[in-house]
């Protein structure tokens, strides 16, 4: 839902040409309060038949309001118009999830969607990581099922029969070699041009197709549909680009299953992963484009772990990485001062 960052009201209404709910943002009570210009902003529904669907209602409504009124029943016929009004306004007004979807990121990253799958170009780095994510997922998983079971495990396909939520899954770098290795995976981004190009890609591999959706949404709306669907959620590199970062983990751990996994990469927040992560990595080799990070979205892995305590989450792994820009490969280490990897696990 599209909020007022200061006050947190909304006001709502329905649009009938477009069949969304409209808000006003900043709220009245912040215009009045002289705290930001007033806006309205078309809120997102699902499916163009479910706009096509409440048109042919409205008009099927009209059709009986004149039917009644040829026949002489005026009264009763408003009165039925109204009620169905009132039943259409409820219906559509529904409040929808909250949104820690930051524009400024998505439009960003909707701009370098055509680089996605670009190896040697923007996204080089997050290429190069899955040397270390995709085994760190599929060791984890493996590991876990075999601790719980005594069934048998296909070395071609490791991750068969699990479950993966990638949020933020972009153009499906890191969706497409889970689903390689045999995961269902669902991919989700709030960017309509990442889901085009990641969709347009995977085709290229109708093996690894048929094991991959892609959506585009953000993680709080598939809370509703999906809580406690997945074996694991992955959210790598993401976590710095979000506008609430408590509410989006909340969001992400609200999906997982009791005992399935939760994997985050991520910045820390120092003065050296400034100096290395935006100064150096943006302005100074250009590894990714100025502007990519914002250090104050950045977090310490110990305020990381408090919001996964705090969703019955239990650290199993906390390990620091590194970039090579020379090698060009990320390596494991011990110091967590600038990029990380978590995995927790849900209590059961």
């Amino acid at each position: 839902m599209f909020v007022c960052r200061t006050c947190r009201q909304t006001v709502q209404r329905v649009c009938g040409q477009h069949s969304a709910t409209y808000v006003q943002w900043p709220s009245r009570a912040c215009v009045t309060a002289g705290r930001g210009s007033f806006e309205q902003r078309r809120g997102v529904h699902n499916t163009r038949v479910q706009c096509q669907s409440l048109r042919t209602r409205l008009l099927q409504n009209k059709t009986n309001l004149d039917v009644s009124l040829t026949k002489g029943a005026g009264i009763s016929a408003s009165s039925s118009l109204q009620g169905s009004a009132e039943e259409n306004a409820q219906k559509f007004q529904r409040p929808m999830a909250q949104t820690t979807i930051d524009e400024e990121e998505v439009k960003k990253f909707s701009n370098l969607a055509e680089l996605w799958w670009d190896e040697a170009g923007e996204f080089e780095a997050l290429h190069s990581m899955n040397e270390l994510r995709v085994p760190l997922i599929r060791d984890a998983l493996v590991n876990q099922r075999q601790q719980e079971s005594e069934g048998t495990v296909r070395p071609s396909l490791p991750l068969e029969g699990f479950q993966i939520l990638d949020v933020g899954s972009g153009g499906g770098i890191l969706s497409e070699p889970l689903a390689r290795l045999g995961a269902l995976v669902v991919g989700v981004d709030a960017s309509e041009e990442n889901i085009k190009i990641a969709q347009a890609h995977v085709m290229h591999d109708p093996k690894v197709a048929r094991n991959i959706k892609y959506i585009q949404a953000t993680v709080e709306d598939l809370v509703g549909t999906e809580e406690e669907k997945f074996d694991a959620v992955v959210t790598s590199e993401v976590v710095e680009h979000v506008a609430d970062v408590p509410t989006f983990v909340t969001a992400c751990c609200q999906l997982v299953k009791p005992g399935g996994s939760i994997f985050l990469t991520t910045l820390n927040k120092t003065y050296l992963s400034y100096a290395l992560g935006v100064v150096v990595a943006e302005n100074l080799l250009r590894l990714v484009s100025p502007g990519t990070h914002d250090w104050n979205k950045f977090i310490s892995p110990q305020d990381l772990q408090y919001i996964l305590d705090q969703n019955d989450f239990s650290t199993r792994l906390l390990h620091g990485m590194m970039y090579n820009p020379l090698m060009k490969r990320w390596s494991w280490i011990k110091n967590t001062s600038v990029n990380y990897a978590i995995h927790a696990v849900k209590a059961t």
